[in-house]
């Protein structure tokens, strides 16, 4: 057990290691005030214009939190997109071609969102291009309308059965090969690496198309080539995540057959059961144009930026005694530098929850990674029930994503999560 000196000696090293950016926190608390004093407000913007807070996002790529934000080139493009008028199945055709220019996949479309792919996805596998098939969706009588859910049911699996589908559900790759029958139309996985190869060729072998939905996939970059390389028949990302283009965009990927076939079950098809599920010219080009400034993008340069901004936090948060921190790279998805911080919740008296309350309660709000779901649909259950299912252990950490977390911003969270945390050690209220 480190002695009393050790400890003041720690504590000074960590002051010291962060006393640069309590300067620059020190500075602009300065400026911020002496512009509220003039009648300025430095946060004014169109949302304060309607009462509605803005939200410093350190939880990532969240659909409630509005996604990312997008690529300066895709404000650019849309921009200039929304300057014209375009027949959308001709553009969405050509979008096409050059995504299989760009990824290897023998064509691609533009959707609305991943879930928006899946919808069209699972729709082409039911009805291809047969137009009596594509009006009769969704009842499915007399069609393949089964769709294998591999690891069971998520909350994201009704874009799958708004087309009819039937959903079978799978616990694991092994289990397929019993599940496939005369009215199987897909299999359904987000399992990647051995599993996912695995799927792939049970798949193949029994010639029924497989979907992966790997919406969170990117950054890397390299995913989007990977999957043409395997030769998956279908595959989606979103596009308004770590693509960082239009929040309400996505893309489908794979066997030119079958892209067709989505594109003929979705918008601008009158008819079509995916026809509600618009794409505007503005997303499409946007989405495309995401891709290739990606495929352009040094990702070390921007994995160090996005690794400087959550250590600065870990820094300004490490003065508290008691506090721990780590960075770390998730595996699977929302691939970016990750901070966590830790504390003893009971000998403090103060939950994960109660910090990530505070951190709600500024303006701008804070959002920070927890134990919450604030946009699950509080029935849902996902996976595949287990007879006896553990308790999940409570967990003892947040999490701060730095792919959302704006230049200037980790002073402005590293400074108030100091603050709620010293307070909170002290037992007073921050």
């Amino acid at each position: 057990m480190a002695s009393a000196a050790e400890s003041n000696r720690r504590g000074f090293m960590k002051v010291l290691a962060a006393s640069p950016l309590l300067a620059q926190i020190a500075a602009q608390t300065f400026y911020e005030k002496s512009a509220a004093a003039m009648g300025l407000d430095p946060r004014g913007n169109v949302y304060s214009r309607l009462g509605v807070k803005t939200v410093i996002n350190c939880r990532g790529t969240w659909t409630y939190l509005s996604g990312s934000l997008q690529f300066p080139e895709v404000l650019e493009a849309e921009a200039e997109a929304g300057r014209y008028f375009v027949n959308m199945v001709d553009l969405q055709r050509a979008a096409g071609r050059r995504l299989a220019e760009l990824t290897g996949a023998e064509s691609g479309l533009i959707t609305s969102g991943a879930a928006g792919a899946m919808a069209a996805a699972t729709a082409a596998c039911i009805a291809g291009n047969d137009p009596q098939r594509i009006w009769q969706l969704p009842d499915t009588t007399g069609l393949k309308h089964e769709v294998i859910m591999v690891g069971g049911r998520s909350a994201f699996d009704s874009a799958i059965r708004l087309s009819g589908a039937k959903l079978v559900l799978v616990e694991k790759p092994d289990d397929i090969v019993n599940a496939i029958g005369t009215d199987t139309a897909m299999i359904y996985t987000t399992d990647l690496g051995d599993k996912l190869e695995r799927e792939a060729s049970i798949a193949k072998g029994h010639n029924v198309p497989l979907l992966l939905d790997d919406a969170a996939g990117i950054p890397p970059i390299d995913n989007i080539k990977l999957y043409a390389k395997m030769k998956l028949d279908l595959y989606t990302f979103s596009g308004g995540k770590g693509l960082r283009g239009p929040q309400c965009s996505g893309v489908l990927l794979g066997r030119r057959d079958l892209i067709e076939a989505a594109l003929r079950n979705s918008c601008p098809f009158e008819g079509a059961v995916c026809r509600p599920m618009k794409v505007g010219k503005e997303e499409v080009i946007g989405c495309l144009t995401a891709i290739e400034t990606w495929l352009k993008t040094d990702p070390k340069k921007l994995y160090n930026e996005w690794n400087a901004r959550v250590d600065r936090i870990a820094k300004l948060v490490e003065t508290v005694a008691g506090v721990s921190t780590e960075i770390y790279i998730p595996n699977d998805g929302n691939r970016y530098p990750t901070l966590r911080v830790s504390w003893d919740q009971k000998a403090w008296g103060f939950t994960i929850a109660d910090c990530v309350e505070k951190l709600r309660e500024g303006d701008p709000v804070i959002e920070v990674l927890g134990a919450d779901n604030p946009s699950m649909v509080t029935a849902v259950r996902e996976g595949v029930e287990k007879p006896n299912p553990k308790e999940l252990k409570e967990q003892n950490h947040i999490e701060l994503v730095s792919m959302t977390i704006q230049q200037g911003e980790e002073m402005i969270v590293g400074q108030r999560l100091r603050t709620i945390l010293s307070s909170a050690r002290k037992g007073k209220p921050a």
